[in-house]
């Protein structure tokens, strides 16, 4: 994620002939830092949200927890930094943190990017596969440390030859290819490839046959009462997720083809207005860091409800009753009135029938018959049951 005129080929200049008037400087100094407060802050908000209730402790929503890490995190730690090397020409931060900043964008891209295509999948077994199993927490955590690994070892290269060399004037922080006019060029157009094509070609595809499926048809194995509420909500989630992986390609376009032009075309570095291209395209990529939040705060209730907690010190922000239900665990109240039992949630109710003679102990094992009244006509030799219309282990969030 280097400046372009950090190149190894432009080693030899002493000079800095990219210098900026203030007022630029300055301009671009509240554009990169709105970017770092709103990415940082936001993040960590939708971290705290879904670590602090367990209600969003969902399968899909602990990859939309490590979506905010490394957002967050490529925010935090390159961000600001990027600015200020591609702003001044000077690298004032020492060798081992020029591997770290050429070295963790990548890796933290590659995090975003496959979290957003693993809940593509996600989303596609559960509205196309409904019958075959879920991914279990266990297998979740496992999937995203794979996702780590994979990130380390394609963005390994830049660490191990990323170096500084100090020049009369300034210091420069570079990758050092060990052939400098074809690796370069090699190495992003295989991120690029990655990075961004692969994965946003499975999302399209998954995203394509999940949308015809809601928008065109019924959801296989759906026959419930609550049909068309449950349509509703997973079609809320799928637009929720399609704008989030469209904003990010959107965001990551520009940024993919500045370096592979520029790798076509090494002139183009030396530019005069080189500067500010690349400081717009990477303000633009930095962007996508910031966006996220604002989509979940506008489009999942729940979300939405969370946000509204952590601001309700303003004047202009009201929690109501049902904002506290949104991020409230559900809890079972079991109640013994004679023979009959009751455990209440809400909205759905369930009737299974089951033997008064039986210990209570054993109550558990009996299996749910129906998923609606079923017109049992002792009521001393049923027990009810209602709950919550989202299960935590197939709704989203």
């Amino acid at each position: 994620m280097a400046p372009p005129q950090n190149g190894s080929n432009l080693t030899g200049n002493f000079t800095n002939q990219f210098v900026q008037p203030p007022w630029r400087v300055a301009l671009w100094s509240v554009a990169y830092s709105s970017i770092l407060a709103t990415a940082v802050f936001g993040n960590l908000i939708v971290m705290w949200i879904i670590l602090a209730h367990k209600r969003m402790r969902t399968v899909t929503n602990y990859f939309l927890l490590n979506l905010a890490f490394s957002d967050a995190s490529m925010a935090a730690f390159n961000t600001l930094i990027n600015f200020i090397y591609a702003t001044h020409g000077d690298w004032y931060f020492g060798e081992a943190y020029c591997k770290f900043h050429n070295f963790f964008p990548v890796t933290s891209v590659f995090a975003s990017i496959y979290s957003m295509s693993a809940i593509a999948v996600d989303r596609y077994m559960a509205i196309i596969h409904p019958l075959k199993p879920r991914l279990s927490a266990t297998a979740t955590k496992v999937i995203i440390v794979c996702i780590w690994m994979l990130a380390v070892v394609l963005a390994f290269p830049l660490c191990f030859f990323s170096t500084i060399k100090k020049l009369p004037k300034r210091t420069l922080c570079y990758v050092a290819w060990p052939r400098p006019s074809e690796d370069p060029f090699m190495y992003h157009t295989i991120v690029a490839l990655l990075v961004y094509v692969l994965p946003l070609v499975v999302m399209g595809i998954t995203y394509t046959i999940v949308g015809l499926t809601l928008w065109g048809g019924e959801i296989p194995g759906d026959s419930s009462d609550n049909y068309q509420g449950q349509l509703r909500a997973k079609r809320k989630v799928v637009k929720m997720m399609i704008i989030v992986v469209v904003t990010f390609a959107i965001c990551w376009l520009p940024y993919h083809v500045y370096f592979l032009v520029t790798g076509l075309n090494k002139q183009l570095v030396r530019w005069k207005f080189i500067q500010q291209i690349y400081l717009s395209v990477m303000w633009l990529a930095m962007s996508s860091t910031m966006y996220n939040p604002i989509i979940y705060c506008c489009l999942n209730s729940r979300f939405r409800a969370g946000f509204k907690r952590v601001f309700r010190w303003c004047p202009f922000v009201r929690v109501s009753d049902y904002d506290e239900l949104e991020l409230r665990a559900m809890q079972h109240k079991v109640a013994r009135q004679s023979s009959m039992y009751t455990l209440s949630r809400i909205e759905t109710t369930v009737v299974t029938v089951c033997d008064p003679s039986e210990p209570t102990g054993h109550t558990g094992r009996k299996s749910l018959h129906n998923h609606q009244h079923n017109g049992c006509s002792n009521p001393t030799k049923s027990k009810e049951v209602k709950y919550m219309q989202s299960d935590l282990k197939e709704e989203f969030c």
